[in-house]
């Protein structure tokens, strides 16, 4: 599922072509994606100014001239492709097209169809079922070490599994949170609520450091995530532990025989892969603890 930095691209290619612009055609291809789309979708949304676009986890919203939030989500596998006029091919799981008033045409793709669009006066929007319990922006001046570290007091659960927590902070999944953790040095086996302190104010930078590169670099593109280009992402080739099991991980020769304290000789040597709520975790034994 795309992750903060990959919504944050999208919504900045959207911003570039629709911010500002009349929504001139808008068709809907089928009358549900997730979920049913709501009444007169496309009728209410044709002639609409998009007034702005931003980001609040991982949901893009488009501010409309009449009031109303259109909360998109990208699901699994959804693509928001951008193109200067009509395609010459429309994809069989194009399943929304927005049309702007200067011809750019915006396509939402989504082959799984596990995204979702949503319409919502501004004035309830903070109380939109998916947005009412999401915790504090990890790029906004909100977030800190202590913000981090009072959310995770009292929590016994792995700090992996508290990060991927919405409402500890929005917007992190599973790549990004492994790569958090390697960076600010924290076993994701360790229990959240130690995570205070200097802890916490080291993954809070760590957090930020990671996705402000990813958003630098277009997001990482692991499957279908692509940009509103069409471009794949390049942060995946600056992973530091993410899908590297048995690799060294970046300055370490964990890889080299050298064991961690706690992990008995022999084991695998180089970045270790484990599974925690059934989710991919991967992080170097030597310099997590």
């Amino acid at each position: 599922m795309p992750e903060l930095p990959e919504v944050e691209t999208v919504c900045r290619g959207l911003t570039r072509c629709m911010q500002g612009r009349r929504l001139a055609r808008v068709e809907q291809r089928r009358p549900d994606l997730r979920f049913p789309l709501p009444p007169d979708f496309a009728t209410r949304l044709t002639g609409r100014r998009v007034e702005r676009i931003a980001r609040r986890a991982k949901f893009i919203l488009m501010h409309l001239d009449d009031g109303m939030v259109l909360i998109c989500h990208l699901g699994m596998s959804g693509r928001m492709l951008v193109s200067d006029g009509a395609p010459a091919v429309t994809l069989p799981h194009d399943h929304i097209i927005f049309e702007t008033d200067d011809g750019a045409v915006v396509r939402f793709n989504d082959a799984r169809r596990f995204g979702f669009m949503d319409l919502t006066p501004e004035t309830d929007l903070g109380a939109h079922p998916m947005l009412a319990n999401l915790g504090p922006e990890p790029l906004g001046n909100a977030f800190n070490g202590p913000v981090l570290a009072a959310a995770l007091k009292g929590k016994a659960t792995p700090i992996k599994a508290a990060l991927l927590d919405q409402r500890v902070v929005a917007g992190l999944g599973n790549i990004y949170v492994s790569e958090s953790l390697f960076w600010a040095g924290l076993s994701p086996r360790r229990l959240a609520h130690t995570v205070q302190g200097e802890r916490a104010e080291r993954l809070a930078a760590a957090i930020r450091r990671v996705l402000t590169e990813a958003i630098a670099a277009g997001g990482s593109s692991l499957r279908d995530y692509v940009q509103t280009s069409g471009e794949l992402g390049y942060f995946q080739h600056r992973w530091a532990v993410y899908d590297r099991a048995g690799e060294p991980c970046p300055g370490c020769d964990c890889v080299n025989g050298a064991v961690a304290p706690g992990v008995a000789p022999g084991a695998v040597s180089g970045i270790r892969r484990i599974v925690q709520s059934g989710r991919a975790t991967f992080y170097c034994a030597r310099r997590q603890r």
